[in-house]
């Protein structure tokens, strides 16, 4: 049976998950092995020379490639970047579960920002998903709590960050190849961590910790592949209503690898989150059904 774009989205929108959420997961055990920067400058240096390999191997070269996809490009590596730091200085200091159930925010934030940027329909049921699924977040995030953890504010920004960066794949031209997207994004974060790191003491790592960031390198770099791909294959108010995986994987990992499980208020934000998300898809599969064959 053929299997439609929003099908093919879906499933690479999953794989990106389970590859980003244990990627999570080795680095948030290397936490008190060396400094951030360090680690993401050593972690840059893997991911590029496999992108790169991949490139080489696949031809994904920039062959006739717009003059305006170059600015968007660059404009997505940035919003990487800045994705990257956001999310691992909170990754650092937070649980995996509740960092990850934040970013369970994006379906939402991504289908706000199409239908407002890129003109993608979203009706008053879709807004009022969006609404619950904000308050959702400040269930988990907890603004003026006595236990409120400031990090969950650079959780925030991280997700304001990859809107920015999903959307901008979303505008790239069809003949940009997605390996290149990768590697330049890749490169554009190995370099800026990399500077960074210049102003820090780096630390010599175990032979175990060494295993750790090689591993995480390798999931991340899965990762990246698929999250290029997926924006650019199916409906974007679709196919990241299955970013909600990760938080599936998010809440076994945290359990088994750090001990660590939410507490009552913040489950009841992440299922809110993850409702409304789910009720959007409900929603487009029934306008699938109702158009015309």
């Amino acid at each position: 049976m053929p299997r439609s774009d929003n099908m093919t989205g879906a499933m690479l929108m999953m794989a990106s998950m389970a590859a980003f959420t244990i990627n999570d997961t080795f680095m948030k055990m290397l936490a008190d092995a060396a400094p951030l920067y360090q680690l993401l400058f050593m972690r840059g240096i893997l991911m590029s020379l496999t992108v790169a390999g991949l490139v080489w191997w696949m031809g994904a070269y920039p062959r006739g490639i717009p003059s305006r996809d170059w600015w968007l490009i660059a404009l997505r590596a940035l919003a990487e970047t800045c994705a990257v730091f956001f999310f691992l200085t909170a990754l650092f200091n937070m649980p995996l579960a509740n960092i990850t159930a934040i970013l369970q925010a994006l379906p939402l934030t991504i289908t706000l920002a199409a239908a407002v940027f890129l003109k993608e329909p979203a009706g008053w049921r879709r807004m009022t998903a969006i609404l619950v699924g904000f308050a959702g977040v400040m269930l988990i995030v907890r603004p003026g709590a006595a236990d409120f953890n400031v990090y969950s504010t650079y959780g925030l920004a991280a997700v304001v960050c990859v809107t920015c960066r999903d959307l901008v794949t979303r505008r790239l031209s069809p003949q940009t190849p997605s390996l290149f997207v990768t590697l330049v994004t890749t490169v554009a974060v190995m370099i800026v961590f990399g500077v960074l790191s210049l102003g820090e003491a780096w630390v010599v790592m175990e032979a175990r910790d060494l295993g750790v960031l090689i591993a995480a390198a390798a999931f991340v770099t899965i990762g990246f592949l698929s999250a290029v791909m997926v924006m650019r294959v199916g409906e974007v108010s679709y196919t990241t209503q299955f970013r909600y995986s990760g938080l599936l994987w998010a809440l076994l990992l945290g359990w088994v690898v750090f001990g660590d499980w939410p507490d009552t208020l913040t489950m009841m934000g992440a299922l809110l989150v993850v409702g409304s998300g789910m009720f959007t898809l409900f929603r487009e599969a029934q306008l699938v059904r109702r158009k015309p064959t």
